[in-house]
């Protein structure tokens, strides 16, 4: 399950997304439009600033807005900057790797294996849907279509 602070994120910035180009939003017109906590999205809006996914201006005219385009800004990227790792075990993560205590050969561990294959194809979706296909999926949603199509 993903982390409140990453579902947030992902909400964010799905509405810069959706407003790209048209300049900066206030962190209170995407809290106001999402339901999200104004003061817990500021810290993560703020930690994706400053890990280059946003930019802001100061002053009248000011807000956060996409530091690139939709379409080159991957999901998988986003929750990796905000709730860490895509694995389920320590023992599969690439990013936060942990040998689990009580395995006794990673080699041959069944679990690990099976968890090794749910992290790639986990990551294979999450790094070929871009914040572009989110908005789209959901525009299509909206309009009855369906918008699940993908493969593993």
């Amino acid at each position: 399950m993903i982390s409140q602070k990453s579902k947030y994120a992902l909400k964010a910035l799905a509405v810069l997304a959706r407003e790209y180009g048209k300049g900066p939003m206030l962190i209170s017109e995407i809290a106001n439009q999402e339901k999200i906590p104004r003061t817990f999205l500021e810290l993560i809006l703020l930690e994706l600033k400053n890990q280059g996914l946003l930019h802001s201006r100061k002053g009248r005219g000011g807000g956060y807005f996409l530091a690139k385009p939709p379409q080159s800004i991957s999901v998988g990227q986003i929750l990796r900057m905000t709730g860490g790792p895509l694995a389920l075990l320590p023992c599969v993560s690439k990013t936060a790797y942990r040998r689990c205590e009580e395995c006794h050969d990673e080699r041959t561990c069944g679990i690990r294996l099976v968890m090794k294959e749910v992290r790639d194809a986990t990551a294979k979706i999450l790094d070929a849907t871009t914040l572009a296909d989110l908005v789209k999926r959901g525009q299509l949603a909206a309009l009855g279509r369906d918008a699940l199509e993908f493969s593993i």
